[in-house]
């Protein structure tokens, strides 16, 4: 007589926070960007100082360069052109990295931890 023994119920993925979790994680960032106090405006300009550099320096890198190539080594292609918008793609890819860097920080709960 071959018994079969029950099976254990299938286990589901990693549990999703209900909705108390997530009111309560939020709650508690709020009462944390209430006790380190708000930014200033010098806060907020030196901030979109920093991304308009981080994307004007590779663009105007990429510029000066392909001008250096185009009096050197000229040619039916514009180096100015070509290398102006790959510094502009350089310079965004790198805001990109350096704002979703920040977002993480912000939205990490275990950076932020009281112990």
């Amino acid at each position: 007589m071959n018994r079969e023994q029950p099976r254990p119920p299938p286990t589901a993925g990693p549990a999703k926070p209900n909705l108390a979790d997530q009111i309560g994680s939020k709650a508690t960032r709020k009462l944390r960007a209430r006790s380190s106090g708000t930014p200033g405006i010098w806060f907020g300009l030196g901030m979109m100082g920093l991304i308009g550099w981080s994307v004007a320096v590779p663009t105007l890198l990429g510029a000066a360069l392909g001008l250096w190539l185009d009096q050197h080594y000229p040619g039916g292609r514009s180096w100015t052109l070509a290398l102006l918008v790959a510094g502009l793609a350089i310079g965004c890819l790198n805001a990109w990295h350096w704002l979703s860097r920040e977002d993480q920080a912000i939205h990490d709960p275990q950076e932020h931890r009281d112990d």
